[in-house]
């Protein structure tokens, strides 16, 4: 336990590529970026924007999903519409984190934000489900930037206590979009056309952008002339898109295909690491997996990540699906879980100055292993208020776990890496996410084929045997209330349990993910956040 002294240790841990070259208080004393009050307020504001989409983004697509198939079908790639997104967003977090460390933040925070509106535009427009994949990929090219650099941006211009504080601020702005974003996504959809769902995203960007654009001005010894990673970037890319397609095929390689793509995958890895050994500025630099810090922030976030984005793209499905309520309904099912990020979030922000991260953290994932052993337990018979509740225990979880590690990241490290920092920490979380979708989305339809012959049985005049295995290869008609509508009592019924089942084996997978996760946030170091450096602001 971390001592009750005011004169605790700061959090600083040595890079160990340069070992010796720093001492704990020269770390902590570096001051932030010299901006006006008025200036610093304008790029917090436009950082809360950005982080306004991210949450915006979470809750109003997962929401308008299964409308959205049941107006463009596709169920059988509905993972990859997450995927997608997820996939690109996250193999260009290192390199927004890494060129904005050598050239500044303010132009790569604009780009992205521009892209990401770019994808969101296309995304509206999408007249099929393979369309609608592709441009959530340009989305995603640009969503890389908005949380990574937002969160790079604010460990600049704050000094690590005040930073802690904000976690408030950040956490309420985080929560009025999550909380709000179920209802606009599902009124949207019930009411409008799902395709406003990713048009709303427009005016927020837009006045993000020119927030920072007029607000963050930037020292000039940012610019250098370096060597860009695009072999690393390639690599990686490569590899984890390869990666999610094995796993796609029932979660483990099932046939030559599916072990080819491994294989291919596995080679890529090596030959990623080679290629970083030897990088002058590499993408994911390898010496802070000695940072022990950063490496158990890593496989916390991965395994976290994994567990809850990859399980919150299936809770409407639940919903909506086995429960059999509207859009709007389903939606609502996730407001308790951001409350309680929220919440959780400002209380963890203050106890990280208190007891020490470590402690927050283990407490984080405590109640993250609690919330999925309910998520679980659910079948077709479990209400939506005990769904909502498991999802209330899981989001404190989530609030005592997220920003307490990042922000641990964040004071042990050395401004001028500060981005691939925040960045990496990020991205082993967004990593775990892609792959939870697509081992989640392999494990849902992998169960659902193995069940077939339950609804076999049902086959009649009314139903024939080949309508039946459609509706289990296709069960679009549960996300559908007027195709549900038609449906015959015995065959609604059996598809609902059939789905709660194979939802019943994803929400396994998150429980696995999270208890990894508890065991290595075990081996955090015992240290608290506390601030040495004087006037800061």
């Amino acid at each position: 336990m971390p001592e009750s002294s005011t004169e605790a240790p700061t959090v600083s841990v040595q890079n160990p590529a340069q070992a010796g070259a720093h001492d704990r208080a020269s770390l902590q004393a570096a001051p932030p970026l010299e901006l006006s009050s008025a200036q610093r307020v304008k790029v917090t504001l436009g950082v809360m924007l950005g982080l306004f989409l991210g949450a915006l983004e979470a809750t109003v697509v997962s929401t308008a999903m299964p409308t959205v198939i049941a107006s463009l079908g596709g169920l059988q790639i509905y993972s990859w519409v997450f995927s997608a997104y997820i996939l690109t967003s996250t193999v260009t977090v290192p390199l927004w984190g890494r060129l904005s460390d050598l050239y500044g933040r303010r132009p790569f925070v604009l780009a992205g934000i521009f892209i990401f509106l770019l994808g969101s535009i296309l995304s509206g427009l999408a007249t099929s489900m393979t369309q609608l994949v592709i441009f959530r990929a340009i989305q995603g090219l640009g969503a890389g930037a908005l949380l990574t650099l937002g969160m790079t941006i604010i460990g600049e211009i704050y000094s690590p206590e005040k930073r802690a504080r904000m976690q408030g601020l950040f956490s309420g702005v985080w929560g009025l979009a999550s909380i709000i974003g179920p209802l606009i996504g599902g009124f949207v959809t019930d009411h409008l056309s799902w395709r406003w769902v990713f048009y709303i995203n427009i005016p927020f960007g837009l006045l993000a952008a020119f927030l920072i654009a007029t607000a963050l001005i930037e020292p000039k010894d940012h610019r250098k002339r370096v060597t860009i990673d695009y072999a690393g970037a390639f690599t990686l890319t490569a590899f984890l898109t390869l990666l999610l397609l094995a796993l796609m095929n029932g979660g483990v390689p099932q046939d030559g295909w599916g072990f080819g793509l491994l294989g291919l995958a596995a080679l890529l890895g090596v030959l990623f690491v080679w290629i970083e050994r030897r990088a002058p500025e590499p993408i994911v630099p390898l010496s802070f997996f000695g940072h022990k810090i950063f490496s158990v922030s890593a496989g916390n976030g991965f395994f976290v990540g994994m567990a809850m984005f990859g399980s919150l793209s299936f809770i409407p499905l639940f919903v909506q699906g086995v429960i059999g309520t509207t859009a709007t309904e389903a939606g609502t099912a996730l407001t308790p879980f951001m409350l309680a990020w929220v919440g959780f979030s400002v209380l963890g922000g203050r106890l990280i100055l208190k007891i020490g991260y470590r402690v927050t953290a283990l407490m984080g994932a405590a109640l993250l292993v609690v919330g999925f052993i309910g998520l679980a337990w659910m079948d077709a018979q479990t209400g939506r208020p005990i769904v909502m509740g498991y999802l209330a225990v899981a989001g404190a979880g989530m609030g005592f776990s997220m920003i307490t590690l990042l922000i641990a990241v964040q004071t042990s490290i050395p401004r001028t890496q500060l981005g691939i920092a925040t960045s990496g920490t990020i991205f082993f979380r967004s990593i775990g996410g892609a792959v939870g979708v697509a081992v989640m989305g392999a494990v849902l339809t992998a169960q659902m084929q193995a069940q077939m012959g339950r609804l076999m049985g049902l086959a009649g005049d009314a139903f024939s045997a080949e309508k039946l295995a459609d509706l289990v290869r296709h069960p679009d008609a549960l996300l559908n209330p007027a195709a549900r509508a038609q449906l015959p009592p015995p065959v609604l019924n059996a598809l609902q349990e059939m789905l709660a089942t194979a939802l019943h084996g994803v929400f396994l997978v998150g429980l696995v993910a999270v208890v990894l996760a508890f065991a290595i946030t075990l081996f955090l170091p015992k240290d608290r956040v506390h601030d040495r450096a004087e006037g800061q602001s």
